[in-house]
C-alpha cells in the first residue's frame, strides 16, 4: 500500500493470504454466547451512549471554534487553518492511538481522553468568560482536543468486538454510523445556539457533556479487550496494523479504495465545490445551503439503512454501488450546474458512506485478532484521514483554474480509476463478514 511508511516491510503479492475457514479463532471475553439482543445489551448500549454524547460534545465545540475565531480576529483564514491543522493532527495521532488501544486498558483510555477534553474545554470556557483568551490559546486547546479525540477512536471501535456476539458486529457498527451522523446533525445547532447566548457557553456545554459521557463508561461491567496470552510478546508496533491490512486482501483493497474516495469525495471538499459553484452562478446563500443540506441528508439516510442493507444485500453489490456511484455522479456534476441537481447527486453518493464504513469496520473486527484491533484501526484511520487535505487543497486549486467542469471532471477521472478495484477477484466475490474467521498473527 503506497500510503504505508517507507520502513514498512510489506511488499509483494506473496503477502496476501486467504481467509480460510480453518483459521483459528480466539474467543474474546465479553463476546458471550448468551442470546442477549443488541438492544438489551447494557454494556454495548452504555458504550454507544457514552461515545454518542462524546461525539455531540465534539461537534458542538468544533462548530463554535470558527465562530469564536471570526468574532475574535475577523479572519476566515485562521479559522480554516485551525480546522486543517486538526485534521492533520488527527491523522498523525491515529497510529500511536492504535498502539495504545492494544497496549492499555481501553476503558481507562476512553475515560482519560473524555475527562481530559472536559478539562481543556472547561479551561477555554473560563478564559473566554474572563476575557483572557487569544488566538494562540484557542489553537493550543483545539489541537490538544483533536489529539485526545484521535487517541480515543481506535479504543472505542475495538471495544465493540468484546461486547457483542460475532453475528451482531455488523449491526453494532451500523449503529455507530447513526451516532456519528446524528452528532453532526445535533452538535452544530447546539453550538450555534449556545454561542448566541454567550461565546463561552458552547465549551461549557461540551465540557459537561464529556463528563456525563465518562460517567456512562462506568456502567460497563465487562472487559473491553481480551486478556494477554502467553504467546503475546508485547511487541505492539504501529507497523503491525499496516502489515495485517496488507496480508488480508479484503482489507487491503477496501482501504485502497477508501483512500482514493476520501481524497476526491470527502464531505468538506465537495461542500466547498458546491458553494463555489453556487457563487459562480450567482445563486443565493439560501439555495447553496439547501443543496448542501440535501447532500447531508444522503449521509444520514445511509446511516439509518446501513444495518438492513448489510443484512440483505451481498457485500460485493454494496461495494460495486459505492465504487461506481462516485464517477457517474461526478460526470453528471461536470455538465449540470444546477444546485438542486448537484445536491441530489451528491446525496446519492453520500448514502454509501455510512454503509461502507459499517461494512469496512465489520471486516476489521471479524478478521483481526483482538490484541491487534487497535493497531489495525489506527492504520485505517490514518490512511482515511491523511489523504483528505490533498483533496481539500486540490479542489480549491482546480476550481480557481477552471471552474466546476474541471473540478468534477478530475473527480470523475480519479474516482473511475479507483473504482477499478471492483474488478479484482477478491472484491467481485466478497463474502459476508459472518462467514469469515480471524487471520493468524
Amino acid at each position: 500500500m503506497h500510503a504505508c511508511p517507507n520502513n514498512d516491510p510489506i511488499e509483494g503479492e506473496d503477502a496476501l493470504v486467504s481467509t480460510s475457514q480453518d483459521a483459528s479463532v480466539r474467543p474474546v471475553p465479553g463476546a458471550a454466547n448468551s442470546a442477549v439482543s443488541l438492544r438489551r445489551n447494557r454494556n454495548f448500549q452504555a458504550l454507544w451512549s457514552s461515545e454518542a454524547l462524546a461525539a455531540i460534545a465534539k461537534e458542538t465545540a468544533e462548530f463554535a471554534y470558527p465562530l469564536l475565531i471570526l468574532a475574535s480576529t475577523g479572519s476566515a483564514l485562521w479559522a480554516g487553518l485551525i480546522a486543517a491543522a486538526q485534521v492533520i493532527v488527527a491523522g498523525l495521532v491515529s497510529l500511536p492511538a492504535g498502539q495504545f488501544a492494544d497496549r492499555f486498558d481501553r476503558k481507562k483510555l476512553l475515560l482519560i481522553c473524555n475527562l481530559t477534553r472536559a478539562v481543556l474545554l472547561g479551561v477555554l470556557y473560563l478564559l473566554i468568560a474572563t476575557d483572557n483568551v487569544n488566538l494562540l490559546l484557542i489553537l493550543m486547546i483545539a489541537i490538544s482536543s483533536s489529539v485526545f479525540l484521535s487517541l480515543s477512536q481506535p479504543a472505542g471501535i475495538a471495544a465493540i468486538k468484546a461486547l457483542v456476539r460475532p453475528e451482531q458486529v455488523s449491526t453494532a457498527m451500523s449503529q455507530n454510523s447513526i451516532r456519528f451522523f446524528g452528532a453532526t446533525l445535533i452538535g452544530p445547532p447546539i453550538g450555534g445556539w449556545l454561542f448566541a447566548v454567550g461565546r463561552a457557553f458552547p465549551y461549557l456545554g461540551a465540557a459537561v457533556t464529556f463528563v456525563v459521557s465518562s460517567l456512562l463508561l462506568l456502567l460497563i461491567k465487562k472487559p473491553l479487550q481480551a486478556e494477554r496470552t502467553a504467546d503475546d510478546d508485547g511487541k505492539r508496533h504501529a507497523k503491525e496494523g499496516f502489515r495485517l491490512i496488507r496480508r488480508q486482501p479484503i482489507l487491503f483493497w477496501t482501504l485502497l479504495w477508501t483512500m482514493g474516495s476520501n481524497m476526491v469525495f470527502n464531505h468538506t471538499g465537495i461542500f466547498i465545490a458546491i458553494a463555489a459553484t453556487g457563487q459562480s452562478e450567482s445563486d443565493s446563500s439560501a439555495l447553496i445551503g439547501i443543496a448542501v443540506a440535501c447532500a447531508g441528508v444522503g449521509g444520514l439516510t445511509g446511516a439509518f439503512i446501513a444495518a438492513p442493507v448489510l443484512k440483505k444485500v451481498k457485500p460485493s453489490y454494496i461495494f460495486f454501488y459505492a465504487a461506481w456511484i462516485g464517477p457517474v455522479a461526478a460526470l453528471l456534476l461536470a455538465f449540470v450546474p444546477s444546485l438542486w441537481v448537484m445536491g441530489l447527486l451528491v446525496g446519492l453518493v453520500f448514502v454509501r458512506g455510512p454503509v461502507m464504513s459499517a461494512l469496512t469496520l465489520t471486516y476489521v473486527s471479524v478478521l483481526t485478532p483482538d490484541k491487534a484491533q487497535g493497531r489495525v484501526l489506527g492504520a485505517v484511520f490514518f490512511l482515511s484521514l491523511i489523504v483528505q487535505p490533498i483533496g481539500l487543497f486540490g479542489i480549491g486549486a482546480l476550481f480557481d483554474a477552471g471552474g466546476p467542469a474541471v473540478v468534477f471532471g478530475t473527480v470523475c477521472t480519479v474516482a473511475t480509476l479507483i473504482a477499478l478495484v471492483t474488478l479484482t477477484p477478491t472484491m467481485r466475490s466478497l463474502p459476508r463478514p459472518e462467514q469469515l474467521k480471524e487471520i493468524e498473527l
